[in-house]
């Protein structure tokens, strides 16, 4: 289960099962979590956050979407 950012509070990362899938990142805090696609970015779900922290979440994804999308290509070793 590797990070790949730290921001804000906020921990991305990425499960290692997850290469059946199309690019996406874990973002959680605390004992919330939610799920972003990267192409486009677009929340997959959500458990806990709330409106407010999902906006400011998916602005964040939006921001560092190549680096993210990076991380998952070495991570997976896939054109994602």
């Amino acid at each position: 289960m590797p990070t790949v950012l730290r921001l804000r509070g906020f921990r991305f990362f990425f499960y290692s099962l997850d290469r059946g899938e199309p690019p996406h990142v874990h973002v959680a805090h605390d004992d919330r979590v939610a799920k972003f696609w990267l192409q486009p970015v677009r929340l997959a779900r959500s458990d806990g956050f709330r409106d407010h922290e999902l906006v400011e979440l998916r602005l964040l994804v939006v921001d560092y979407a190549a680096l993210l999308l990076e991380a998952w290509r070495e991570h997976f070793g896939s054109p994602g």
